[in-house]
């Protein structure tokens, strides 16, 4: 009984890519209303083109690392390795997030050893899990680089999201992609998965694919690391990421038998979440963990963290950089 609520769970976990990632008939039902949001997005931007809506020019290389689809592709492991690949070429990287989910309370929030996931949300706490930068969190993104330049000595600022977010000027633009399910069937919200259109990507600096690359894309692999050793064994899988799918994909192909539990992204986990009835091993995405770590000993023992790690292509590091030293005129 319990394993056949989580594929109801599942099932409607996964509506609205049912929707988004083909076309039928209440894609073309929502049509109308992505005309009218299409509309906006262009008379919004229109307003920023002109200087009628201000945007906020730092003195110091912004890099926005975005996409143009809802959902999860990858941002937050880019946005770590770069700034790691940044600081490793003497740079000194600092990162703003929006901190979706989180609770604080403040305009913003620097991030020390002592917030916590709810505070600050799962993938501000991954970015500090692994960075050694100064990062911030809050909604205001011209906000937090004002403050990041009054109050660190950083020379480049990198904005994990906001490719729409054009209060915030920016000198360098990634788009990330989902290399399996690309832009799904190509509209704009809600009938399709696009918050702008796809010939937005024209305008952007680089494309990163997360997984092949097309055309002028850069591929981006998330590679596993520091993996359990179960291979081979029957494991419960739980993904509450954008795509849940790449991640028991990935796991197949590391030899594991999966039975997949797919949640909304950013979704907290509670111990009944996790209760499969069995003594099965758990493992879970790096972002999920970081939310899971009070759980019942009974199921801890059995959960077991995948983390990964955004290899890059060389070419799109060289042009990266070439780009970002000319900005610094070095």
């Amino acid at each position: 009984m319990k394993t056949a609520v989580k594929k109801t769970s599942s099932l409607q976990t996964n509506f609205p890519a049912t929707l988004w990632y083909q076309t039928n008939w209440l894609s073309c039902l929502l049509l109308p209303f992505s005309w009218i949001y299409c509309l906006i997005i262009y008379i919004r931007r229109t307003l920023y083109r002109l200087d009628i809506f201000h945007s906020y020019k730092s003195p110091i290389p912004i890099i926005i690392v975005g996409n143009i689809t809802v959902g999860g592709t990858g941002k937050t492991p880019l946005v770590i390795a770069l700034a790691k690949l940044l600081a490793s070429k003497n740079f000194h990287p600092a990162v703003i997030t929006r901190g979706y989910k989180a609770k604080y309370t403040t305009n913003l929030i620097e991030i020390s050893k002592k917030n916590t996931v709810e505070e600050i949300g799962d993938e501000a706490f991954l970015l500090a899990k692994h960075l050694h930068c100064p990062i911030i969190v809050s909604k205001d993104r011209v906000l937090a680089a004002k403050t990041l330049l009054k109050k660190h000595k950083c020379d480049v600022i990198i904005s994990d999201d906001g490719l729409q977010h054009y209060a915030l000027d920016r000198h360098i633009e990634i788009a990330v992609i989902d290399g399996e399910r690309r832009l799904g069937n190509g509209f704009l919200l809600p009938a399709g998965p696009l918050r702008e259109s796809t010939s937005r990507l024209k305008e952007v600096d680089f494309i990163v694919s997360n997984g092949k690359a097309k055309n002028n894309e850069f591929s981006m692999s998330l590679e596993p690391q520091n993996l359990p050793n179960l291979s081979k064994q029957t494991v419960h899988a739980v993904a509450g990421i954008g795509n849940p799918d790449r991640f028991f994909s990935t796991l197949r192909k590391l030899g594991f038998s999966v039975i997949p539990h797919a949640f909304p992204d950013h979704h907290w986990f509670s111990a009944k979440d996790l209760d499969f009835g069995d003594e099965k091993p758990i493992l879970m995405t790096e972002k999920d963990d970081v939310k899971c770590q009070n759980l019942p000993k009974n199921i801890a023992k059995k959960c077991f963290t995948v983390p990964v790690e955004a290899k890059l292509e060389d070419r799109f590091i060289e042009l990266l950089l070439e780009k970002l030293r000319k900005l610094h005129n070095v």
